[in-house]
């Protein structure tokens, strides 16, 4: 952590923060909701000592990043442009791109925009775009109809009220049940209506085999400072994404691709279909290797840091 260097930068027209650490081959890590860069603190010094150039960024609308508070701003040119402009001011012209979740999906929609910025795709739990023709804010309406949504109530106006008054509940409660620890899905069991703090399980006692009260804290002083409104917003603004998305809905990601998911990741279980790992040759033009971690959730760099930072090594050597 003492060699991490903490910088701020005007990109895109955002105010943006990123941490840096090491020399060579850039490496740029990507996180998602309600993360932060800091859910890379375990890989981001190894992987630097291995001889990268390591970067971090708190993606827009997160963290120490600025956002707009208007939906249409997460649509995928924004995105886009954002992680263009990181590297322009980095001044290197090609990065490795690691990322989860919605930091993932930005990943690929740059490969489909500018593959020639790319050395490869290290992917974590998602797997790729999955098909579809049915908007994904209609698909999740309809789920709610029946049961608790947490997509479909974060698209409600009061959302973002409610987790901004409870930052330390919201975040201890939704990564303990997005962890190995929980098994997600019961979440849905929830009747329609429910709020999200109420639908979230109850967790133990702090200190985690895999958190600490510090590093939670984290997060909360990080969240309590932004708000969650930015966060929510990338999923408010999952139609707009899914409709540009459709001029390349089947074209493959064309840049080297390695996958690493764990055997209790709630996306993998619910989102991307049937046996999604034998699909990955469908939308990859250059699968490198597919890696499994057992016992880990969606959580995987935090709950099984020393293996998910092996398996990143492993395939930055390999390229």
């Amino acid at each position: 952590m003492t060699d991490w260097t903490h910088r701020y930068a005007r990109i895109n027209g955002l105010d943006v923060h990123y941490v840096e650490q090491g020399t060579g081959p850039l490496v740029v890590l990507l996180h998602g909701f309600p993360h932060l860069w800091f859910s890379w603190r375990h890989q981001i010094g190894p992987i630097a000592e291995a001889g990268y150039r390591v970067v971090a960024p708190d993606l827009r609308g997160m963290g120490g990043t600025s956002g707009p508070t208007e939906v249409r701003e997460y649509d995928v040119d924004r995105i886009v442009a954002d992680l263009i402009g990181l590297l322009d001011h980095l001044g290197e012209q090609r990065a490795v791109f690691s990322g989860l979740d919605f930091g993932l999906f930005a990943a690929y929609d740059l490969a489909q925009h500018h593959p020639d910025r790319m050395r490869a795709i290290i992917g974590l739990e998602n797997p790729f775009f999955t098909p579809d023709d049915t908007p994904p804010l209609t698909r999740a309406a309809r789920h709610a109809r029946k049961r608790f949504n947490h997509i479909h109530y974060f698209q409600q106006p009061g959302a973002d009220a409610d987790l901004d008054a409870a930052p330390r509940e919201f975040l201890r409660k939704v990564f303990y049940a997005l962890s190995s620890d929980y098994h997600y899905l019961d979440v849905w069991k929830k009747p329609p209506g429910t709020g999200y703090l109420d639908a979230l399980p109850e967790t133990p006692a702090l200190p985690w085999s895999w958190l600490t009260e510090l590093e939670l804290e984290f997060y909360v002083a990080a969240y309590s400072r932004s708000g969650f409104t930015g966060g929510l917003n990338w999923y408010r603004a999952m139609d707009l994404c899914w409709q540009y998305r459709r001029s390349y809905a089947d074209r493959k990601n064309p840049v080297p691709f390695f996958f690493l998911g764990s055997t209790e990741d709630v996306d993998l279980q619910a989102w991307h279909g049937q046996d999604p790992l034998n699909q990955l040759r469908h939308h990859h033009a250059d699968l490198r290797e597919v890696r499994m971690l057992d016992h880990a959730g969606h959580m995987m760099q935090l709950e099984k840091p020393a293996q998910t930072t092996a398996a990143m090594l492993d395939f930055l050597a390999a390229l």
